[in-house]
């Protein structure tokens, strides 16, 4: 072969006019993808730490926020269950505060009532005292004492204490009768009528009984028509068997 032609062959593939080659290296689908993730976590990982580093130097702590979240979230539950618990005890003291107050009107008003019944028991105490000194010198059957006073909206309370003088041997036994006049308020037009027991209330006879040595005290109530109010009490004492009375008092009320 000429020289001419072997040199024309070798420039046709080492020199400028060679064709090109390029040189690929074959990688499957999964490594390519591989490959696309890591650089992906790569750039998200100094993305997420830039963007952390940003807050720090900025003046915002994420990490230091949720810490103190947290905490505060802790104090706010310790709270609540305090406050819980202090209603509970506020709760608990109101109602031992209520059973306190209860008890103390009560032993109040049994207070005033014990005062009340010891008053009387002294006036009477008194009453017998001089009754008994008096027993010789008056001899026979005596209405001492008479009251009579409203008892609520529509109720009278009346009170009476009957006696024998002398030296008696034996019981009393008769009965009392209670007559009382009833008038209108002032400004109305009723008529005033009578009420009379135990005739207008059966249901008061057993109170009005008696049977005594020395003493009975008759005490009991009588109800009145709403709007009207008693003037005048008169009361008689019999004996039994006896059509007249023994003792009689009239009370006249203002």
């Amino acid at each position: 072969m000429p020289v001419s032609a072997w040199w024309r062959r070798v420039r046709q593939h080492f020199g400028i006019s060679a064709p090109r080659m390029a040189v690929r290296t074959h990688l499957p689908w999964w490594g390519r993808g591989a490959i696309v993730a890591t650089l992906v976590a790569v750039i998200a990982g100094m993305w997420w730490w830039g963007f952390d580093f940003g807050q720090i130097f900025g003046g915002f702590n994420r990490k230091e926020v949720e810490a103190r979240f947290v905490s505060l979230e802790a104090d706010a539950a310790k709270l609540r269950t305090e406050a819980t618990e202090l209603r509970a005890r506020n709760s608990a003291l109101e109602s031992e505060l209520a059973m306190t107050r209860g008890t103390q009107d009560a032993l109040t008003r049994q207070t005033a009532e014990l005062s009340g019944e010891n008053a009387q028991l002294n006036e009477e105490l008194a009453f017998l005292q001089k009754l008994v000194s008096d027993s010789s010198k008056t001899v026979g059957l005596q209405i001492q004492r008479l009251v009579v006073e409203p008892d609520g909206e529509d109720m009278w309370r009346y009170s009476l204490l009957i006696v024998r003088g002398g030296s008696p041997k034996d019981e009393f036994v008769g009965n009392v009768t209670l007559q009382a006049t009833v008038a209108a308020e002032p400004g109305t037009q009723a008529p005033a009528h009578m009420i009379q027991l135990p005739e207008d209330d059966l249901a008061a006879a057993s109170a009005l009984v008696l049977k005594f040595k020395y003493y009975q005290r008759v005490e009991g109530r009588f109800r009145v028509p709403a709007g009207r109010r008693v003037t005048a009490v008169g009361v008689r004492a019999y004996e039994a068997g006896q059509g007249s009375p023994r003792a009689t008092r009239t009370l006249t009320l203002g």
